[in-house]
């Protein structure tokens, strides 16, 4: 077997400015020659096809082709492969020259994962930006520090709410179910993901409501509320959405950025007319992350591209509520959201889908104060109502920053206690929810 020494190469040998790396899981039969297979994806999702043709001339092989700079077994068989294995696992990384397709998300998933998704089993797992490539895009306008900024709270977590049910209601009762969440004490209220422009409840109507209602309860409560107005939309209707809900006083927006795709994401995130915040939420991106064998990782698609692609918060899933996904998948998306990473501001993580306020403590353990708790029924679902459901967050959140166990605070504050006897405190050491009660 000859492979062409320009596409098995070192990674200190690249021009880092030249190439974005991918890593992949892949698993393939026990016979299989990874370099072999391993330089097929990499020809495959650059210069070549199925047989060699006449233009692809070295120089446009070494301007454009993709280079194998990683192939890791896992276990690593050095000597024989067992009799007993019939499958071997392996890490890959790629890298690809970005010259290929330029400062964009659509060509550039295009040629790290494209048609080698129909390769079996290959998952991409990460992507590695060089600087220059970074710099192309400008990221958050706001990020951690903006969104603190524009709310006045910069020593503790933030807290959000989703508006419960999730669709039906029409702007008036949605704006009073926004004043009550909001003169609870809640920071950032957000449509559901599955409320937008629908005709019981058209986007300009719930705007021109729920503004009024958020400015009531601000003046009451003393503090300052966003609400993030889902805009999701078909892609030639998202500015005009944008532009309209900003115009008749939306202070915040959201998307839900992988079903209108990440460079439409972009556009609303750099376009100096939409100097607002952008709420990012994850829903379809299930369909991508949960196979363990194909598509992408959920820090890439769920963490890493949206933070890229400009939005301010992300609404993240939890292994706490009523979607699986595991606690490391979980800690390193926020990780992912928070750390360095060159010109892109960090973003908000907004840990959601079944949330209460027995979790609180052990969010805070995990993340510290920049992190925003998202809940909705342990909101509107509270027995006293949902600005009562609101406060016992909020007491939750004191209480952990004071140095006081959750229990004896659900004993110090009403509220706090019938969530607390309602749903149970999480601890990670006793495998879960326990329950107060007995």
């Amino acid at each position: 077997m000859y492979i062409d020494p320009i596409i098995c190469q070192f990674p200190e040998a690249l021009d880092e400015d030249r190439f974005i790396i991918a890593t992949y899981y892949c698993a393939t039969k026990a016979n299989t020659n990874m370099l072999k297979f391993a330089a097929a994806l990499a020809v495959e999702q650059t210069t070549g096809t199925w047989l060699k043709v006449p233009a692809e001339t070295p120089a446009v092989r070494e301007r454009c082709i993709g280079r194998v700079v990683g192939v890791y077994e896992t276990p690593s068989y050095q000597i024989e492969i067992p009799a007993d294995v019939t499958e071997r696992h392996f890490i890959i990384r790629i890298a690809f020259p970005w010259a290929n397709f330029g400062p964009q998300f659509a060509m550039m998933l295009s040629s790290v994962i494209g048609n080698i998704s129909s390769s079996g089993k290959v998952k991409l797992v990460d992507l590695e930006f060089p600087k220059k490539f970074l710099a192309e895009f400008q990221g958050p306008k706001f990020g951690v520090q903006g969104v603190r900024d524009l709310l006045g709270v910069h020593d503790r977590p933030l807290l959000n709410n989703m508006i419960k049910p999730c669709t039906g209601l029409d702007a008036a009762t949605t704006a009073e179910l926004a004043y009550e969440s909001a003169i609870g004490g809640v920071d950032i209220i957000k449509d559901d993901e599955l409320v937008a422009d629908a005709p019981h409840c058209r986007l300009l109507d719930r705007v021109k409501a729920v503004m009024a209602a958020i400015k009531r309860a601000d003046e009451e409560k003393g503090e300052k509320t966003l609400y993030a107005f889902n805009i999701t939309d078909r892609t030639d209707k998202l500015k005009d959405n944008a532009y309209r809900a900003i115009e008749n006083g939306a202070n915040c927006l959201m998307v839900n950025y992988f079903t209108i795709g990440l460079d439409a994401s972009r556009m609303l995130a750099e376009d100096p007319n939409i100097n607002v915040p952008i709420l990012a939420h994850s829903d379809f991106t299930g369909a991508v992350y949960e196979s363990s064998w194909s598509g992408m990782s959920a820090n890439l698609i769920g963490a890493k591209l949206p933070r890229l692609a400009g939005l301010d918060m992300i609404i993240g899933l939890t292994p706490y509520g009523k979607f699986p996904i595991m606690m490391d998948t979980f800690i390193g998306m926020g990780y992912q959201m928070l750390s360095p990473l060159h010109n892109i501001k960090p973003v908000f993580p907004m840990p959601g889908g079944g949330t209460t306020q027995g979790h609180v403590e052990d969010i805070i353990k995990k993340f510290g104060n920049d992190i925003i708790i998202a809940a909705g029924g342990a909101i509107h679902g509270h027995p006293m109502g949902p600005a009562s459901g609101a406060r016992a967050f909020r007491q939750a959140i004191d209480a952990v920053l004071g140095g006081m166990s959750l229990e004896e605070a659900g004993q110090q504050y009403k509220e706090l206690g019938l969530a607390l006897e309602a749903w149970g405190i999480y601890s990670e050491s006793q495998g879960g929810i326990f329950d107060l009660k007995g």
